[in-house]
């Protein structure tokens, strides 16, 4: 009998089916962004940062990507759709969660349920009213197809979101090692003023090391 331990099934919950009442559906997409409030992100449970005390829901992440677009300085960004397209982004995770690759869900099928998700909410819940079709185009049509300079500019936010976690984690809770975060985050940081942002971020890191590793000497 093998000793390996295998990677329990992501089940969603079921998708929405439509009451046909326009209040009460949308009412039931306002109450599903709950679930963003309380799904955790699932690669610091993976390298078993301390899941007890810390938040690390999906929202959190949202939320300070969107703060970070209000602080760019570049002024050939339309920021206003920067910050929509940080709030919008990881939106489907409310029905799907936060899919991690260990998972070994292959990322067609990961673009397909978050597709579902998204199809679900414009069409069921907010029965592709002006605002479900403003989320979809941000979601859909630009945060996923990666043609814009605000959606390239958002996804660099996320990557530097992320990385900026890591440092926070390791600092403050003695997190295990993150340096895999960091790796798949800023060396591949495209904007120019979240490259710089990036390497602030490590060099913060590398002074933090630095100090850690003389205090315990």
């Amino acid at each position: 009998m093998s000793g390996e331990t295998s990677t329990p099934k992501r089940v969603s919950p079921p998708l929405y089916k439509t009451s046909g009442n326009a209040s009460e559906d949308r009412l039931a997409f306002f109450h599903i962004l709950e679930r963003l409030k309380t799904q955790k992100r699932t690669g610091w449970i993976d390298h078993k940062v301390r899941t007890r005390i810390l938040g690390f829901y999906i929202s959190d992440h949202m939320y300070r990507m969107a703060v970070l677009a209000m602080c760019t300085s570049d002024t050939k960004l339309d920021v206003a759709k920067c910050v929509m397209l940080a709030i919008v982004h990881d939106l489907a995770e409310a029905q799907v969660g936060d899919i991690a690759p260990r998972e070994g869900i292959p990322k067609a099928e990961k673009r397909r349920l978050e597709a579902e998700a998204m199809h679900n909410f414009v069409h069921e819940m907010l029965h592709n009213s002006a605002a479900a079709q403003r989320i979809e185009a941000l979601w859909r049509k630009e945060y996923e197809n990666q043609q814009t300079d605000e959606a390239r500019f958002v996804k660099d936010l996320d990557r530097f979101e992320m990385a900026s976690q890591a440092l926070e984690y390791e600092r403050a809770h003695a997190a295990p090692d993150l340096q895999s975060f960091f790796d798949s985050s800023v060396p591949h940081l495209r904007h120019p003023e979240v490259r710089e942002w990036g390497r602030d971020l490590l060099r913060e890191r590398e002074a933090m090391q630095k100090a850690k590793s003389e205090n315990s000497s």
